[in-house]
């Protein structure tokens, strides 16, 4: 299935300076003001007080960036041509796309609310989001949002992203200023901390991705029989050789079960966070929560039977697996119903997976058949912890073997780090 690594932004010029603006901070003023191109100049502004205000530094670009460079005038597309050549979407094609990821920045106190200021020039047929996430002091990072994030527990670290994109090489953005602004705002009830848990589970349907050599939306070059998914949302996207958002794939007997982190976007859509409520979500949020939009659509006609893009959706696919976690993972023979566990909506002890692709076995010894994958910077929700075989490991040399949530171990021996709560002997 040809898949999508960029989303695709429709909008006119009138509608995308509003959109921005909103997005941006819906209590904000914004001055556009005509250029001899006709262009605008867009400046968004807050007024929220602040515990803690800070300004993005857009001047470096370095490995977790993709296609994007900073200029005198600000930071900007660095190729502005990338994904035209791709066979057209819908009516108006591929846009470019750019991504620039900026250093988390330690709060001075917990925080609750984040806004982003941004000032840029916006050229019709391009567009510029910034996207915060932060860090719970319960451990583990919040889903990226757009603009004004308001988190449901106190986060200690903010980190945030500006995506540009363009529909043809005129309508590149410039970025001059990222302004953000952390204080604390109401929420609603908090969740109890609890023991390790999967989070949130879905069946859906999986189809394989392909494309090795190809740059996925987190500018990572896919690698033969790689270990990676891609979900149809930007919200869930982890930076490259991270697992921060990382999922859990099983098949449908639960006989094979696999963790890879999200390094991609897609399929079909790219703004369909199905796992998330109504109420979140970011598009299509009269469908039941779990039902990606392409599978609503394949099987029940909804959107006329199309992607956001207006593409003929030709299957219900709501995951794509990277070749590894589709073929050596699950040992999927094609494409396939999946249960999928998305973690970061979980709970308790988490360990990062500091090498890999590592077995998961049915008991705590090498002597137990692999029952799946654990793939490098998957983050796996860790229940307990066993005595078993000792096992000499990149990281230490111990007996001790981490139960996971579905029942099967894998070895301390491999785990770099664990965050989240103590780990309990089982």
């Amino acid at each position: 299935m040809k898949r999508i690594h960029r989303p695709v932004r429709t909008a006119l010029l009138a509608l995308l300076t509003v959109t921005l603006a909103a997005a941006l901070l819906p209590t904000a003023s914004v001055a556009p003001a005509a250029t001899a191109s006709g262009a605008l100049t867009l400046t968004a502004a807050g007024s929220a007080a602040a515990t803690d205000r800070w300004t993005l530094d857009l001047s470096v670009v370095d490995g977790d960036d993709v296609n994007v460079r900073s200029t005198p005038a600000g930071l900007r597309l660095r190729d502005a041509t990338a994904g035209t050549a791709r066979a057209a979407l819908g009516p108006l094609g591929t846009p470019a796309e750019g991504m620039l990821v900026g250093t988390p920045r330690t709060l001075p106190r917990p925080a609750t609310r984040v806004h982003a200021d941004v000032t840029a020039r916006v050229p019709a047929g391009g567009a510029v989001e910034v996207e915060v996430r932060g860090w719970r002091t319960s451990g583990g990072w919040t889903e990226w949002r757009t603009g004004t994030a308001v988190f449901d527990r106190p986060v200690t670290r903010v980190q945030a992203r500006v995506v540009l994109t363009a529909r043809d090489p005129r309508a590149v953005a410039t970025v001059r200023a990222v302004r953000l602004t952390a204080d604390s705002a109401a929420t609603g009830p908090r969740a109890a901390a609890a023991a390790a848990t999967p989070g949130i589970t879905y069946r859906v349907f999986a189809t394989r991705i392909g494309l090795v050599g190809e740059v996925t939306a987190n500018g990572r070059t896919i690698q033969p029989r790689d270990h990676f998914v891609a979900l149809p949302s930007r919200r869930a996207l982890a930076p490259d050789d991270t697992g921060d958002y990382t999922v859990r794939v099983c098949t449908t007997n639960g006989s094979r079960c696999t963790y890879a982190p999200v390094w991609d976007v897609g399929p079909w859509n790219t703004r369909d966070d199905y796992w998330n409520p109504s109420a979140v979500r970011e598009n299509w949020k009269d469908l039941p929560r779990g039902r990606p939009e392409a599978q609503a659509a394949y099987q029940n006609g909804y959107h006329g039977g199309r992607d956001q893009f207006g593409r003929v959706v030709r299957n219900p696919a709501g995951i794509d697996l990277a070749d590894g976690t589709f073929w050596d993972g699950l040992r999927l023979t094609t494409n396939a119903w999946v249960d999928v566990a998305y973690l970061w909506t979980g709970s308790g002890p988490h360990g990062v997976v500091g090498d890999g692709p590592l077995n998961i076995r049915a008991g705590a010894s090498t002597a137990y058949a692999s029952v799946g994958l654990a793939a490098q910077y998957a983050i796996v929700p860790i229940q307990c912890y066993a005595t078993g075989q000792t096992v000499a490991g990149p990281y230490r040399t111990t007996n001790r073997w981490n139960r996971l949530a579905t029942g099967q171990f894998v070895s301390h021996a491999y785990i770099s780090a664990v965050y989240g709560g103590t780990v309990p002997r089982c």
